[in-house]
């Protein structure tokens, strides 16, 4: 103790080096207090939070929500004891304690928004995360954080009260409005999304005007992120998902049906009656045996009733290939187990057009997968192209080369020129209607 006071009574006499001693000595306090706390106490409590099975402490010490903490303990010996350094000009104690004072707002504000970010990883575990996101609201809470943060750290700095800054405020909401436009937006657009229940992560939406054709990978304030079928990425604005159109296929993924709306183009000119060898030629599909059969009773009842003009075909009612076909089609895709039984199921004709008359098949696959639906619609398309030569019934196409060669050969024939090449090479192309 004797050794002690003669050295303080020494540093007495040189004001600068007592206080260089006192400001090291802080110094070393604040190092051992960060010392105790990141080395034990950071270590105990990472230790006990990773030992239970719970996945909230996980969460948070994945966000360093505890580290950040952490930071406090040597800055507030700073604080506290920067008072007690001999010599310190007031000015410095007050700057010192003003920036440590700052730093203390700012790491709580880090430390709370790594707390809501850890919240939003809980939640995400949760069954209903993907249709009730809470990110948006979490990112907001975070900027009203830092925003609070901002004006406590200003007001620390400058050493005035927060209420006269914030009193300021009232003449710079122009300028702020200016400024967090987007968020306001995005803010209104967030919660419309979600109490309607627009979007959900995972979604496969639709969106020309930004590009977007895949999947929602995430929701936020800002952005929705979608990334397409060719695994790039599109970043959309929240508040465009209200301010523009976009089509979501959930509806379609959640009825367990996916749509197949395809046409096949009959070229007019192979619609015609059928007589009765066609009619018998018909009856060996099992799946027309009932249609033929109540057709023609159907139309020789209607026969009967019209008297002497019945004797002529011409005012008869007869069973058309393209009928027949139709009716085909339709119990052939009722009868397939990969069409939805309890959904609309259509075989319609469209309006004829000059490519020939569309027979549209309107109808759902039991699976939404879209590798199995495209497999379904090619096997379908596939049969019904091959049979139609059974129905006397052509696909119409436009002319080909082949087309053209083998018209301009079989003239040829029929002119019984032996040089039917030469007569190819310098006959003119027929004209097209």
């Amino acid at each position: 103790m004797e050794t002690l006071n003669a050295f303080y009574d020494w540093l007495a006499t040189y004001p600068l080096a007592q206080t260089a001693v006192g400001v090291i000595l802080l110094l070393i306090v604040a190092g051992i207090a960060n010392h105790l706390t990141r080395r034990i106490l950071v270590r105990v409590v990472t230790t006990v939070m990773k030992a239970t099975e719970n996945q909230w402490d996980d969460a948070i010490l994945a966000r360093g929500v505890v580290h950040r903490i952490a930071n406090i303990a040597p800055v507030l010996v700073i604080y506290f004891g920067v008072g007690l350094v001999p010599g310190l000009p007031p000015a410095i104690d007050a700057l010192v304690r003003n920036v440590a004072a700052a730093y203390i707002v700012l790491t709580v504000a880090l430390a709370l928004s790594g707390l809501l970010s850890a919240i939003n990883d809980v939640y995400q575990t949760r069954p209903d995360a993907r249709s009730k996101p809470i990110k948006g609201y979490l990112q907001l809470l975070k900027i009203a954080i830092f925003v609070i943060s901002a004006i406590l750290i200003i007001a620390v700095l400058v050493e005035r009260s927060p209420l006269l800054l914030l009193s300021g405020l009232g003449a710079m909401a122009a300028v702020l409005m200016l400024v967090f436009k987007d968020t306001i937006l995005s803010l209104v657009a967030s919660v419309q999304v979600q109490s309607n229940d627009m979007l959900r992560v995972g979604d496969w939406i639709e969106m020309p005007s930004f590009g977007a054709d895949g999947d929602v990978i995430d929701i936020a304030l800002h952005t929705v992120k979608v990334q397409n079928w060719d695994k790039t990425i599109t970043t959309i604005p929240t508040w465009a998902l209200t301010a523009n159109s976009f089509k979501n296929w959930r509806g379609m993924s959640e009825s367990g049906g996916r749509r197949i709306k395809r046409a096949l183009n009959l070229d007019k000119t192979s619609i015609r009656f059928l007589d009765e060898d066609d009619i018998t030629r018909l009856k060996r599909f099992s799946l027309l045996g009932e249609y033929l059969d109540g057709k023609r009773r159907e139309l020789a009842e209607w026969n009967r009733n019209l008297a002497e003009t019945g004797r002529e075909p011409v005012n008869t009612r007869r069973l058309t290939n393209a009928g027949t076909f139709r009716a085909y089609v339709f119990a052939y895709l009722r009868n397939n187990p990969n069409i939805h039984r309890d959904m609309t199921l259509l075989v319609r004709q469209l309006a004829p057009t000059t490519t020939g008359l569309p027979l549209e098949i309107y109808c759902f696959t039991s699976t939404t997968d879209w590798n199995a639906y495209e497999g379904i619609q090619g096997d379908i398309f596939d049969h019904l192209i091959a049979i139609l030569p059974e129905f006397d019934l052509r696909l119409f196409q436009a002319p080909a080369g082949n087309d053209l060669h083998g018209a301009l050969v079989k003239a040829a024939c029929e002119t019984g020129s032996g040089r039917a090449s030469e007569v190819v090479l310098s006959a003119e192309p027929p004209a097209r209607e």
